[in-house]
């Protein structure tokens, strides 16, 4: 009877030390996505910061597309139907951009435009005619002054500087044909490879959105010229 109740003893003891013994492998062993911890493409090394300028620029984009739309639909001017078509061409090229940047980084675009971007969509649908062409041509003024400062804070200041130097009028503004030798935007650095890829994109969709600011200043005086002018 001692020698049974021993056994017993002595094979629990056995099973207990297996037990213990397993749970430590069991916790070193990696879990199944661990592949993508401290990757690039990881989605919790993009900073909420960089979420947030993918989020606004890829608005903006859509806005622009959506509103040129109304434009080409709805616009009485000749001119601002001419630049509604050069916003469908130019922003579909830019968000196209932006997606293949994005896209290894596994950051989301959103698919529809907010309420905001909605509701200013739906006012300029509201107008016709003259009114609409005002209305329209506000809105890309304003639109693009957004996006150009949004931009600003991803290029390097020296060498944004130095580009506005040689491509804007220092009194009125306005992009001018530069003169000498071609001086590039640069992105700001970064040592962190989403911001270095977002703001590389940035510098190069830079010089498009400043003429484009241009241009809509000049369509907007156009604009409101006309409507004056018995």
């Amino acid at each position: 009877m001692k020698r049974t109740c021993f056994l017993y003893l002595a094979l629990a003891a056995a099973l207990a030390g297996g037990c213990r013994g397993s749970e430590p492998d069991k916790a070193a062993a990696p879990p199944a996505d661990s592949a993508a911890v401290g990757t690039s493409g990881a989605a919790g090394d993009v900073r909420a910061a960089d979420r947030d300028f993918v989020r606004d620029v890829a608005l903006a984009n859509m806005a622009e597309i959506e509103m040129a739309r109304l434009a080409l639909e709805r616009g009485a001017d000749a001119n601002v139907k001419k630049f509604a078509q050069m916003m469908v061409d130019d922003h579909g090229k830019s968000g196209s951009r932006l997606q293949a940047v994005v896209a290894p980084h596994r950051i989301e675009i959103p698919a529809q435009l907010d309420d905001n971007h909605q509701d200013k969509a739906k006012k300029l649908a509201g107008k016709s005619a003259a009114d609409f062409d005002r209305a329209y041509a506000d809105a890309m003024v304003e639109g693009h002054e957004d996006l150009v400062g949004r931009l600003e804070a991803r290029i390097d200041r020296d060498t944004l500087a130095e580009w506005k130097t040689k491509n804007q009028d220092p009194v009125t503004g306005k992009k001018v044909e530069a003169k000498g030798e071609a001086v590039a935007v640069m992105a700001e650095k970064s040592d962190n490879p989403v911001a270095s890829s977002l703001n590389q994109w940035a510098a190069e969709t830079y010089p498009v959105a400043f003429a484009h600011l241009q241009a809509a200043k000049d369509l907007q005086k156009g604009v409101k010229r006309r409507a004056t002018t018995p």
